[in-house]
Order: C-alpha cells, then sequence, then structure tokens
C-alpha cells in the first residue's frame, strides 16, 4: 500500500470536508484509481463529476496517468474565465 495526497479546491473541498488529505491504496496506481478511493474515502465526493480536471505533482495530467507512493493529486474544479 502506498500513500497519496489529495488536495481539493473549491466546490471540491466543501464536498470532501477539507482542503487536503491522503488516501493509501496499492501503487503505482493511475489518477483515476486516485478518484475512485477519494471517492470512497469521502463520502460527500460521490457528487464529483465522472472525469474530474486533476494535476499530477503541479501538472495537468489526464485519468490514466500514473500515480507513485508519495505523490500529489489535486483535483479542480472547472474554472469560469471572464
Amino acid at each position: 500500500m502506498g500513500k497519496v495526497s489529495v488536495r481539493f479546491f473549491a466546490r471540491y473541498a466543501e464536498l470532501a470536508g477539507c482542503t487536503s488529505s491522503a488516501v493509501n491504496l496499492e501503487t503505482p496506481a493511475t489518477v483515476a484509481a486516485v478518484i475512485a478511493r477519494v471517492r470512497e474515502v469521502f463520502p460527500g465526493t460521490k457528487d464529483l463529476p465522472p472525469q474530474p480536471l486533476a494535476a499530477l505533482n503541479q501538472r495537468h495530467v489526464r485519468l490514466d496517468a500514473l500515480v507513485s507512493e508519495g505523490d500529489e493529486v489535486a483535483l479542480l474544479p472547472p474554472l469560469a474565465g471572464g
């Protein structure tokens, strides 16, 4: 099992009830697997979109990007421009 840090921003932090935490899962894993684990650990995050925007170690990535123990996944709500 590996520990992966997770950060939540804006509405996603409200759903999770925190701005950051960590989840344990078998690593290496994908960002999608981290999101699935987040949905299990934080009940409010079941309302996240099916494929939220994500960053891995501060770089935008696709959900199939590989995550290792100690990495940070950030879940980013859509940005409104103006």
